[in-house]
């Protein structure tokens, strides 16, 4: 009877341990913050051309949102790497580019320059934006926002090989109105990161923070039909809360980030912003006292009205 004891004992221990790991994993710091994003994918996208020395490179077939993968057989991950192939290349090159999801060849004769052989064009080696931080792990450092994924100019998920994390400020606010979608038109401060992203998925971006500033943890909890509240930084760096009304609640989760239907409320919101614009993506959603989901997207026809993510599926989509 006594070993029985000891190990009816030694199970509840190791239960209670169990529902205190549980319980500390649940707890989040509800985010609101603007955040900028760089995201990259080791690859260089045509972002326009060069008024004389482009007319060429143009005519020859290449368009803004093609993406160059090599130069004569050589793999391009950066412009230095364009430049170098240009240099060792004599004549007219070999691209070979991604195009809509489809590779295509061109042949092109770069112009003799100054600085060397080019095919006059501008670059865009990553994409940067801002968006919304929904929460922050206060043990780890990790964080999720978004809602959402970054996509491609195609509408693909982009596939990120690293990014950066940013301290950002809001610039101004472009209004939201009935099919006219609104934007918190915003900046990244600085040149230093203060963080790094690892996952760019269909239900927000992930990484690691190290200095937003931090407020008191939430448990998670399921989302429901009624009042609830989001976290947003509309206007200078200051996150403010706002109310909201959770309408509808789909119980078959939708992978796009559209599990939930709410509406703006809050007057002040409502004056400032017209409803949910874009920047707001990742705005934590609050609702008796626990973190509940973010909000992810606006109806173009009306933009007091919108969607959000279950929390939860931030959380797997993290993990």
């Amino acid at each position: 009877m006594k070993k029985l004891a000891s190990r009816l004992a030694m199970a509840a221990l190791l239960i209670f341990i169990m529902c205190q790991n549980v319980s500390a994993a649940q707890m989040l710091i509800p985010g609101g913050q603007l955040i900028g994003l760089e995201l990259s994918d080791n690859s260089v996208t045509v972002a326009g051309f060069h008024t004389q020395f482009g007319v060429d490179t143009k005519a020859a077939g290449l368009q803004i949102g093609d993406k160059i993968m090599q130069i004569n057989n050589k793999k391009i991950s950066c412009a230095q790497d364009i430049r170098q192939a240009l240099k060792d290349a004599d004549g007219a090159v070999k691209l070979c580019i991604l195009r809509d999801g489809k590779a295509k060849t061109l042949k092109i004769t770069p112009q003799t320059t100054a600085d060397g052989p080019r095919l006059g064009i501008y670059l865009k080696q990553s994409v940067t934006g801002v968006g919304t931080v929904t929460w922050i792990d206060p043990e780890s450092g990790k964080f999720g926002a978004l809602g959402h994924g970054v996509n491609t100019v195609s509408g693909s998920l982009l596939e990120m090989n690293k990014g950066s994390a940013y301290n950002a400020e809001v610039l101004t606010v472009k209004k939201g109105l009935s099919g006219q979608p609104g934007q918190i038109v915003g900046s990244i401060c600085g040149v230093n990161p203060i963080g790094t992203l690892s996952k760019n998925t269909q239900q927000g971006i992930f990484g690691t923070i190290d200095t937003l500033e931090n407020s008191e943890a939430l448990p998670i909890g399921t989302a429901k039909a009624g009042s609830a509240t989001i976290r947003s930084t509309v206007q200078n760096k200051s996150v403010q809360e706002y109310s909201v009304e959770i309408l509808k609640i789909y119980p078959n989760a939708k992978p796009a980030g559209r599990n939930m239907l709410l509406r703006i409320t809050d007057p002040a919101l409502l004056e400032t912003t017209g409803g949910i614009v874009q920047g707001m993506s990742g705005s934590p959603i609050i609702q008796d006292g626990k973190l509940v989901g973010a909000v992810t997207h606006v109806l173009v026809n009306d933009p007091q009205t919108g969607y959000g993510i279950f929390i939860e599926n931030m959380l797997e989509a993290a993990s």
